[in-house]
């Protein structure tokens, strides 16, 4: 079985994640369980790509973090 790993972006913030498990990872993060997004809750996903492979996807993590990223983000995502 492969393994599917999405960056994630919560709605009204420029919060990008990486996880390869994204109900667990909104579960902490909802539970308050992650410090940096604690303060913000509760948590919501505005969008999630899956990919194959871990690099890929880690990859586009951090374009979507970059300035032209961001900008792709709010306008496609």
């Amino acid at each position: 079985m492969s393994t599917f790993w999405s960056p994630w972006i919560p709605p009204g913030v420029t919060y990008v994640g990486l996880t390869d498990d994204l109900t667990s990872r909104l579960a902490k993060h909802n539970a308050g369980e992650v410090p940096h997004t604690a303060k913000r809750r509760p948590w919501q996903i505005k969008s999630a790509v899956a990919f194959r492979h871990r690099e890929k996807a880690a990859a586009f993590e951090k374009y979507l973090k970059s300035p032209s990223g961001r900008a792709f983000s709010k306008k496609r995502l």
